[in-house]
């Protein structure tokens, strides 16, 4: 089986799913992630100098990463950090559509719409839009997936909330994506931050209590189609 992860940023690969993908790799499918944003630019204070350096130092961090997870290939694109709305949407749809046809993938994981992130909510829209179910050759599952410091602070309306309906016991693999999160020393905060290493096993044992699991990761489907 061939698996596509869609996600705006280095670390949400690993924040959002990264037990699901680990347990996708332990069965043998081949696990692919496009990261669509360098990641950090919005955090440089409009300083140039030194830049290519922190986004290559995060690439590194998200290569490590997934090596630990099982990646079978990791692809990074350069979309402004928190500024994607300046690009044009059509732009980061070809962008994707391009590697749906060069992998196939069966399922596609990505953000949830409703993350108070605008990255987030575009790379959602770009998703749904390269992936439109038209003819029989296209994706035939897409779930989206919570990462923690976006999603839960959405306040906006009821119907944007994040409401699960999947839920994947990663009890046997927790160990790997919180070894695979401490490879984002840049982007990891201290509890009581969500993206904090404390935190995000909060969050699995959180919703472990939902359907009497010990540590799970909950997602939503979007589409399912057999």
């Amino acid at each position: 089986m061939r698996v596509l992860l869609v996600a705006a940023h280095p670390d949400d690969e690993v924040l959002g799913i990264g037990g699901t993908v680990k347990l996708h790799s332990l069965k043998g499918d081949e696990v692919y992630g496009v990261i669509l944003g360098e990641g950090i630019t919005a955090r440089c204070k409009h300083e140039k100098q030194g830049e290519s350096k922190l986004i290559e130092d995060l690439r590194a961090a998200s290569r490590k990463s997934a090596e630990i997870i099982g990646y079978k290939e990791l692809f990074f694109e350069q979309l402004p950090d928190n500024r994607f709305d300046s690009v044009e949407m059509l732009d980061i749809v070809k962008i994707l559509e391009g590697y749906i046809a060069r992998i196939k993938p069966e399922i596609i994981y990505t953000h949830h719409f409703g993350d108070i992130n605008i990255d987030h909510r575009i790379t959602f829209d770009a998703v749904l839009t390269a992936t439109r179910p038209i003819g029989h050759d296209y994706t035939k599952e897409i779930y989206s997936f919570e990462t923690v410091s976006s999603t839960e602070w959405n306040f906006k309306s009821r119907e944007s909330l994040f409401k699960p309906n999947v839920f994947v016991d990663i009890t046997e693999v927790l160990d790997f994506k919180l070894k695979a999160l401490e490879c984002y020393q840049s982007e990891m905060r201290e509890y009581p931050h969500p993206r904090s290493i404390e935190g995000v096993e909060i969050c699995a044992k959180k919703w472990g209590t939902v359907v009497s699991r010990e540590y799970v990761e909950a997602l939503e489907a979007v589409r399912i189609v057999r």
